[in-house]
């Protein structure tokens, strides 16, 4: 096995598809799609391609810290108490552990994340 990981931005494997926690959706109809790249750290780091349609959900990360890169599309991503970021191809952000806000999908999004539980 290779400790060198390759993130293929467009898989040709099925994705894992989800729907947001009721709890969690605040408008809008979003889907989800996960193509799941790589585990290591037993399962604590998490790296792969996710795909958000159009909506508007809560964001809570709890004790998670996210590393993300925009492949392609269009977010507003508001901080609970701070600011609204845009972020669109070619964009990179991390959220960090505690961080809660609302992730708006404006155009259908694209992003290779990189998850690290506690």
């Amino acid at each position: 096995m290779s400790l060198l990981i390759t993130i293929d931005t467009d898989p040709a494997f099925a994705p894992k598809q989800a729907l947001p926690a009721p709890e969690r959706l605040i408008s809008g109809n979003p889907s989800f799609k996960t193509w799941a790249q790589d585990a290591s750290k037993g399962e604590k780091v998490l790296t792969g391609v996710w795909e958000a349609t159009p909506g508007e959900t809560h964001s809570i990360k709890g004790t998670t810290c996210e590393f993300c890169h925009i492949v392609s599309g269009l977010v507003e991503i508001e901080e609970t108490g701070g600011e609204t970021k845009t972020y669109r191809t070619g964009d990179s952000f991390v959220m960090k552990p505690g961080f809660v806000g609302v992730w708006r999908t404006i155009e259908t999004v694209r992003k290779i994340y990189v998850s690290v539980y506690d």
